[in-house]
C-alpha cells in the first residue's frame, strides 16, 4: 500500500461495502435528512416568535400556542428520526464487518502455507479482530457523523440565506478555514495512527507468543525478558497514543473555537453597525444558534478524522491480507486411482538463494513403500512438504499418476494424498470431531480407525467414549497417543498416497509394531511414504532414500544399504548400539 495520509483506493473499497444493501443505506440517508431538517426548524421557529410577536409586543395564545406545540412536535420527531437513523447505520455496519471478517478468514484459510512462516499468529488474530472492529467504527461514527452533519450543514445554511445573505457571509468564511485544518489534520495523523496500529499488532503478537511458549520462558528462566520486552512493546504503544493526542488537543477543538469565537464577534459587530432596520433580532438569534450548531458538526467531523485514520490503516492491512496470493490448484477433477508418485529433477529454495532440495528424482509405485532418512537439516520434511503441494516446487516437477501435481483440482488432491505430521494439532474437542473434522463419518469407521492404529482401547476406558473432550481431564493424550490419533484421521479419508513425517517418533516399541502392522494392511489398497529417524519402522520399505544437504547420496532396501556401509550403515549402527545401551540400563535396574 502507498504511504499517502488518505489512500483513496482503500476509501473508495471500504465504501462499497455498504453499497451492498443500497436500499438499506438509501433508508438510512433519508432519515438523516429528515431528523436535519427537524433540527434546523426549530431556531427558524424561535426566530418566527421573537420577530413576528416579542418585537411587535403582540402575543395571541393561539399562535404562541400553534408555535410552542410545532417546536416540541419537531423536538421529538427529531429525536426519534436520530434514533432510527443510528439503529439503520449500526445495522449497516455490523454487516459489513461480518462480510470483511468472514472474506478475510476465507482468504486466510486458503492462503498457501508459506504465507505463514513469515506472519506471527497474534499479529494474523489482531488483523481479524481489531482491524475489523475499527472499520465497523468507521460505517458507526465516520459515515453517519460526516453524512449527518453535511446534511445538516447545507440545510442551515440554506435557512440562514434566506433570513439574511451578509451574515451567511461570515459563517461561510469559516468553512473553508476549516477544511483546511482538517486536511492538515490529516497528513499529520496518517502514519501516527499508522505506527499505532501496528504497535498494537506487535503486542497481541508478543502476548500471543509468550503464551504459547510458556513453558519454555519459564524453563529457560526468562520471564523477566519477555516481560521487558513486553514493556517496551506497550511502551512505545503508550508514546504514539500521547503523540496522537498532542496532535488533537492542537489541531481540533482549540482551533475550531477560536474560529467560532471569532465568527460570532463578527456577527455581533455586523449587527451593531446594520442595526435592527436590516438584521432583526430574532434573525441574530437564529444565527448565533445556527452558528452554534455548525461549528459543532465541524468539531465533530474533524474528532471523527481520529477514527477514519486507524479504518483506513486497519483496511489497508485487511485488503493486503484479502488481495493475497491464494494457494493454487489445478482443474483437473479425476480422482487419484493408483496413488502413483514422482519427483523429476525436483530443486527448491525457500528464500530464492540457500537451495534445500537439489534435483531429487524419486519414483514411487503403486502400494508402494517409500522411505526418506536423513540427519536434520538434510531436506526430508521439505521433500514431504512439496509432495503435499504446500510449496511449489522451485525447478523440476512431480506427478501423481503420472498427471502434474500442480494440475490437481483440490479435492482430488486433499481427498487423494494424506499427510501425518510429527506434532499434529488437536482440537479442543470432542474424540469423533477430532476425527470427523467435518466430514461425514460413521462411528463404525471411526472405531475401525482408532483400532488399526492401536487407540481404541485408550479411547474405551473412556467414559463417554467418542464424545469424550480433549482438556477435560479425564482425557489428555501424550505426544505419541496424539499421532497416532492424527494417523486415525487421515485412515477414515483413506487417502491413496499417505506420507508420514516423523509420525512414529514418540510412540513405544508395542505401539510401533501396531503401526507398522498398520502399515502393512494400508499398503494393499495405497502408498506410503515415511520419513524416519528411527530405523526400525522402515526396513520393510522397497526402497530407501538417504538424504543429505538436499542431495540423494543413497537408495536402495534395508540390506542393500547395509551392504553399501556408508550413511544409512553408520546411521543404523549408531540406533542398534543406542538401543542396546538402553537395553542394559532397563536390565540393570530391574536387577536393583
Amino acid at each position: 500500500m502507498e504511504n499517502k495520509a488518505v489512500n483513496k483506493a482503500v476509501l473508495v473499497r471500504l465504501l462499497r461495502y455498504a453499497l451492498n444493501d443500497k436500499k438499506k443505506l438509501a433508508i438510512a440517508i433519508g432519515l438523516l435528512f429528515a431528523g436535519a431538517l427537524a433540527d434546523v426548524s426549530g431556531p427558524w421557529l424561535i426566530q418566527h416568535f421573537i420577530d413576528n410577536y416579542i418585537a411587535k409586543d403582540n402575543y395571541p395564545i393561539e399562535a404562541i400556542a400553534m408555535l410552542a406545540a410545532a417546536y416540541i412536535g419537531l423536538m421529538i420527531i427529531g429525536a426519534g428520526l436520530k434514533y432510527a437513523q443510528s439503529i439503520r447505520f449500526n445495522t449497516i455496519a455490523i454487516g459489513v464487518v461480518q462480510t470483511v471478517r468472514k472474506q478475510l478468514f476465507g482468504k486466510v484459510l486458503n492462503q498457501p502455507l508459506s504465507a505463514f512462516d513469515y506472519m506471527p499468529t497474534g499479529k494474523l488474530i489482531s488483523r481479524i479482530t481489531n482491524d475489523t472492529e475499527s472499520i465497523k467504527d468507521f460505517y458507526v461514527f465516520v459515515i453517519a457523523t460526516v453524512l449527518k452533519n453535511v446534511t445538516l450543514i447545507s440545510v442551515m445554511l440554506v435557512v440562514m440565506s434566506f433570513l439574511s445573505w451578509r451574515l451567511t457571509i461570515i459563517v461561510l468564511i469559516l468553512l473553508p478555514i476549516v477544511i483546511f485544518i482538517m486536511v492538515i489534520y490529516q497528513r499529520k495523523s496518517a502514519n501516527a495512527y499508522r505506527k499505532m496500529r501496528d504497535l498494537l499488532a506487535d503486542i497481541n503478537a508478543s502476548m500471543s507468543e509468550s503464551i504459547q511458549g510458556m513453558s519454555l520462558i519459564q524453563l529457560m528462566r526468562q520471564e523477566r525478558a519477555f516481560s521487558e520486552q513486553f514493556s517496551s512493546l506497550t511502551n512505545n504503544h503508550l508514546r504514539a497514543q500521547v503523540g496522537v493526542m498532542k496532535l488533537n488537543g492542537l489541531l481540533l477543538r482549540p482551533l475550531i473555537d477560536l474560529l467560532s469565537g471569532i465568527a460570532l464577534i463578527s456577527l455581533v459587530a455586523l449587527f451593531g453597525v446594520s442595526g435592527v432596520e436590516l438584521i432583526g433580532v430574532g434573525v441574530l438569534y437564529a444565527f448565533i444558534s445556527y452558528l452554534g450548531r455548525v461549528t459543532e458538526p465541524l468539531i465533530e467531523m474533524t474528532q471523527q478524522l481520529s477514527l477514519l485514520q486507524q479504518a483506513l490503516v486497519a483496511s489497508e492491512r485487511i485488503f493486503a491480507l484479502i488481495d493475497a496470493k491464494q494457494q493454487d490448484y489445478g482443474d483437473d477433477e479425476q480422482a487419484i486411482q493408483l496413488g502413483e508418485l514422482q519427483c523429476k529433477n525436483v530443486s527448491f529454495s525457500y528464500d530464492g538463494e540457500q537451495t534445500v532440495l537439489n534435483n531429487i528424482d524419486i519414483h514411487l509405485h503403486h502400494r508402494g513403500f517409500l522411505a526418506l532418512v536423513g540427519h536434520t537439516g538434510s531436506g526430508k520434511s521439505t521433500l514431504a512438504s512439496l509432495m503435499m503441494g504446500f510449496y511449489p516446487a522451485s525447478q523440476g516437477e512431480i506427478l501423481v499418476d503420472k498427471r502434474l501435481l500442480t494440475d490437481l483440482h483440490k479435492t482430488v488432491f486433499r481427498d487423494g494424498i494424506a499427510m501425518v505430521q510429527q506434532d499434529p494439532h488437536i482440537l479442543s474437542d470432542t474424540v469423533r470431531e477430532n476425527i470427523q473434522l467435518g466430514r461425514n463419518v460413521t462411528d463404525v469407521v471411526i472405531w475401525d480407525a482408532l483400532d488399526k492404529v492401536g487407540l481404541a482401547a485408550q479411547i474405551r476406558q473412556y467414559s463417554d467414549g467418542l464424545d469424550t473432550l480433549f482438556g477435560s481431564g479425564e482425557a489428555n493424550l501424550s505426544a505419541g497417543q496424539k499421532q497416532l490419533l492424527a494417523l486415525a484421521r487421515v485412515l477414515v479419508a483413506k487417502p491413496k498416497i499417505l506420507i508420514l513425517d516423523e509420525a512414529t517418533a514418540n510412540i513405544d516399541s508395542g505401539t510401533e509394531k501396531k503401526i507398522q502392522l498398520a502399515l502393512n494392511v494400508l499398503r494393499q489398497d495405497m502408498s506410503i511414504v515415511v520419513i524416519a529417524h528411527r530405523l526400525s519402522t522402515i526396513m520393510d520399505a522397497d526402497e530407501i532414500v538417504v538424504l543429505h544437504r538436499g542431495d540423494i547420496t543413497e537408495r536402495g532396501t534395508h540390506q542393500q544399504l547395509l551392504t553399501e556401509k556408508g550413511h544409512y550403515w553408520q546411521m543404523y549402527q549408531l540406533q542398534q548400539a543406542s538401543e542396546h545401551l538402553h537395553q542394559l540400563e532397563e536390565e540393570t535396574i530391574v536387577t536393583i
